[in-house]
């Protein structure tokens, strides 16, 4: 993706977003809105299927500690 058009996709979600906030109280507008708002992260590659293709799994939607990561998770305890 070209930088014109990151720069492009990214003001259209800022926009989107500003609508969602502006749309409280209206279930239409703000249904509406965030439907922008999907359309434009799913633009940047932010939502939809995974882009990669190296094979690995995909663990983000799993719990750190069920995952090959965990005991490096549980090394973070305790830090600030």
């Amino acid at each position: 993706m070209s930088e014109a058009d990151r720069a492009e996709h990214v003001s259209a979600l800022m926009a989107a977003r500003r609508a969602v906030r502006a749309a409280k109280g209206d279930a239409d507008a703000l249904a509406g809105a965030r439907a922008e708002v999907d359309a434009a992260k799913r633009a940047l590659g932010e939502r939809g299927p995974v882009w990669w293709t190296d094979g690995a799994p995909d663990y983000g939607r799993h719990l750190a500690r069920n995952t090959p990561y965990a005991k490096w998770f549980d090394s973070l305890q305790g830090e600030d």
